[in-house]
């Protein structure tokens, strides 16, 4: 039985003395397990504890010699075990929660008595000296012969390159580093993410750049990335759209969907509020969503589409005179911003109302509406913009909804005024 952890052996007599103890922990191995005495032949359950500085290690008896667990704090891999003879508390941190449970259960049945032969205890032996190094907080790998097949990932690892290793999918193993906050996965073969991404509870940094996917997933938008991506970048694979739910990464500052075959952007890319940069150049994108006017960007790169100029008179009309019951409590639902959910509507209604779309004149319009196109400065929406064509060009085509045939004829009119000027 073995545990990794930081360990700080506090002499309680010290004090007494007037010494103080150092007050640092350090990086340990912890073992359980026989120890034989030569002089007496007897055989005991010891607690062995190995550094890097002693890494033969320091042997405690364990039977009848634990005054007391202190386990208030061991979710969060904390927990100090104090002895008896000698008078000293073994202090332990930065454990997984999990392997300290059990390693803490073992040492409980040691100090009861427990028949050392119905424990499944080796004979201590002294730790290698990887075993003992400080914890490894960085990893690249950039070669398919450095690429661990038999050994696992480092556990504290928080940031991790695996790049030009053809990978062709992700590597579970790598799905177990809960503290990584940077996966680089650039370079590879990998065609599919699987869901269980979404689990690594701090990842801030995801790099897919140069693979082969075709698609991302749902369930990744509404994984705990909601609240922890900050940057992704997806350049350079085989995308063709994003899933109306990307929009609720919203903690998403730096955005890279360049040389894809992206045919349109999420319909409410404006939710990414917080979104700075997006890069999106040499796509199939002929029109950009009409929420794209709500980002506030710093700098935005849409060069090597195939936009065309609008004509606000091509438009397609999808209006029914009178509107349902429906479409009219649909457009009250999202006026009056009337709180929904799929516990109180059915799902196909709830996948209306977020794409709904805004009318120039204010409210909201669903199923039932008039499209066009207008031309938008991205000035107005980036401080910096790489030009959209070789032309020199900074406009771009958007979408533009009309709730009501009087909108678009009041919109038709300011344009006719504009071009008379």
């Amino acid at each position: 039985m073995k545990l990794q952890c930081d360990v700080e052996v506090v002499n309680r007599m010290l004090p007494s003395f007037g010494m103080k103890n150092r007050g640092k922990g350090a990086r340990a191995v912890l073992s359980i397990g026989k120890h034989s005495d030569k002089s007496t032949q007897r055989t005991s359950v010891c607690m062995l504890v190995c550094t890097a500085k002693d890494r033969a290690g320091s042997k405690y008896k364990l039977k009848d010699n634990v005054e007391k667990f202190f386990t208030w704090f061991v979710e969060e891999g904390k927990a100090t075990v104090r002895l008896k003879e000698p008078a000293i508390d073994i202090c332990l941190s930065k454990a997984d929660a999990n392997s300290l449970k059990s390693f803490l259960s073992a040492a409980r049945l040691a100090d009861r008595g427990s028949d050392s032969s119905s424990l499944p205890l080796a004979t201590l032996t002294p730790v290698r000296a990887r075993d003992v190094e400080k914890p490894k907080k960085k990893l690249t790998i950039v070669s398919k012969k450095d690429y661990p097949l038999t050994s696992s990932f480092p556990y504290s690892l928080e940031q991790l390159q695996v790049s030009y290793c053809k990978l062709s999918r992700v590597d579970m193993r790598m799905l177990s580093l809960k503290g990584l906050r940077k996966l680089d996965l650039s370079n590879n073969h990998i065609k599919k993410l699987p869901a269980t991404i979404g689990d690594l509870g701090c990842l801030a940094e995801l790099i897919l750049h140069n693979n082969q996917l075709e698609s991302f997933s749902e369930a990744l938008c509404l994984s705990t990335l909601q609240r922890t991506l900050q940057h992704l970048d997806l350049s350079q694979n085989r995308l063709r759209g994003l899933p109306s739910q990307f929009c609720q990464l919203r903690e998403l500052v730096n955005l890279k969907l360049d040389d894809n075959k992206l045919q349109w952007l999420p319909f409410r890319v404006g939710l990414l509020s917080k979104l700075r940069f997006l890069s999106a150049a040499h796509n199939q994108l002929a029109l950009l969503p009409g929420d794209f006017r709500r980002l506030s960007l710093e700098n935005l790169d849409l060069f090597g589409n195939p936009f065309t100029p609008p004509n606000p008179l091509d438009h397609s009309i999808h209006l029914t005179f009178p509107l349902s019951l429906q479409e009219l409590a649909s457009r009250a639902v999202v006026n009056l911003r009337v709180p929904y959910g799929p516990q109180h509507l059915p799902a196909h209604l709830c996948r209306d109302l977020e794409v709904s779309k805004a009318c120039g004149c204010g409210r909201a319009c669903v199923s039932f509406f008039i499209q066009t196109a207008v031309s938008m400065n991205l000035h107005r929406v980036s401080h910096t913009v790489v030009l959209v064509d070789d032309m020199g060009g900074t406009e771009a085509p958007m979408q533009q909804h009309f709730c009501s045939l009087s909108c678009y004829s009041e919109f038709l009119d300011n344009c006719l005024q504009r071009a008379g000027r």
